[in-house]
């Protein structure tokens, strides 16, 4: 299958060049180990898998034996079955002054991943790797940051495709899963199955032991039935039969795999009265769409959830965009008692971008009237706007902006 070129490459080089180790995380089968040995194809680099049993004993019981056997430069992939190996990391990097000779790839569980931060604090980069975006399917790339100002919006149109709504669902009917770009719709079903019985099952009893596949089965599709709302450990815990801390717990499980992912509410020491409550969002909408059984593009498209799998869309999108860009934002969500919200806050330099996401190609302007309330609390309000499926970018007042979602 012909390679698809990822937006994080060039993060990952630039870490590459600075840190001695870089760890790449994400989901299972979002193309990590695919990325990394597209990156080493020139060089002379060894690879190795956690997944292989004899491997894996060999680096658990003895770490300096598996260093002389697999020799860096080396790619270690699935390193959190293995976490005996970071301490003998440590001390390679240390007698080294070489960058770059550890590539890692693992899951985001949290006991690996504080583990690493603690062992290789300073001589690591962590980045992290999410199922394909629209425009790496599609094959076209931005040069400039986005920074929903009109004048780079207006220099991204010139690249990216014309919004099309059939466009957008077929990908977010799809998703991004690289395995599945080929794939006809009987395919796709046993794919996502197979992907949920193999891996996600696997995962969960490896991680956090849990061993009832068939309430944890449950727990997945009542997370897909909310999708883009907030958190719900009440609903979520009678659906699955389950009690609400583990609710908690299972989802928390969830995030740790990349399977969901959580957008944080924003909070303020100068506004009262704001929710604290996640909203919950999958990192694959092809997942969410199988667990929600929408069995074709188009009943999804005109189904009463397709506002709702349009945002999760556009969260993502954002959430890749910033994940591979060189400067570092904050993302959120508004919500106060009176029930006012504000899909998303994109926080840069205490800067607020705020956006509305609507599924329509003509989206009321008054929505952005909410956005008078950054003012009203002397937060800075910077350019922003409603991303939605207009066909190109058009100026609502000074600040903001109809924004087609193809260019985020």
């Amino acid at each position: 299958m012909e390679y698809i070129k990822r937006t994080l490459e060039r993060k990952f080089l630039h870490m590459n060049s600075f840190f001695k180790a870089v760890l790449v995380t994400g989901a299972r089968q979002v193309g990590k180990t695919t990325m990394l040995k597209h990156l080493a194809k020139e060089q002379n680099r060894t690879y190795v898998s956690m997944d292989d049993v004899m491997v894996r004993t060999l680096a658990k019981s003895d770490p300096v034996l598996f260093f002389q056997t697999y020799r860096p430069p080396i790619i270690i992939d699935e390193i959190q079955k293995a976490p005996e190996l970071f301490e003998q990391i440590k001390i390679m990097c240390d007698e080294n002054e070489e960058c770059g000779l550890f590539w890692m790839t693992g899951s985001q569980q949290y006991g690996t991943m504080k583990n690493i931060r603690e062992t290789l604090a300073g001589r690591i980069g962590i980045l992290e790797l999410y199922s394909l975006s629209k425009r790496e399917v599609e094959g076209y790339s931005f040069a400039n940051e986005l920074n929903f100002s009109l004048s780079c919006l207006i220099e991204r149109q010139k690249i990216a495709k014309k919004n099309n709504i059939v466009d957008v669902f077929e990908y977010i009917w799809s998703g991004g899963m690289p395995g599945i770009l080929k794939a006809d719709a009987e395919q796709r079903q046993e794919y996502f199955n197979s992907y949920i019985e193999t891996y996600l099952m696997r995962d969960v009893s490896e991680e956090g032991r849990i061993t009832d596949s068939f309430r944890f089965r449950k727990f997945l599709t009542a997370c897909a039935a909310l999708t883009s709302e907030q958190v719900n450990y009440k609903t979520l815990a009678e659906t699955a039969e389950i009690s609400q801390p583990t609710a908690k717990a299972w989802l928390q499980l969830l995030q740790g795999l990349g399977v969901v992912y959580l957008l944080a509410p924003y909070a303020n020491n100068e506004l009262k009265r704001l929710t604290k409550t996640p909203k919950l969002y999958f990192c694959d909408t092809g997942l969410c769409a199988f667990l929600s059984m929408w069995l074709t593009r188009d009943t999804l498209m005109n189904g009463a959830a397709s506002g709702h799998f349009f945002e999760n869309f556009v969260v993502m999108e954002l959430l890749k965009n910033f994940a591979y860009a060189p400067s570092k934002v904050q993302l959120t969500y508004y919500r106060d008692s009176n029930t006012k919200e504000i899909d998303v806050f994109v926080e840069e330099n205490g800067v607020i971008h705020p956006l509305e996401i609507k599924k329509s190609a003509s989206p009321n302007r008054r929505e952005i009237k909410k956005y008078e309330l950054l003012d009203k609390v002397n937060l800075e309000h910077g350019d922003g706007g409603i991303i939605c499926m207009c066909e190109q970018v058009i100026p609502i007042d000074e600040k903001n902006c109809f924004i087609p979602c193809s260019l985020i």
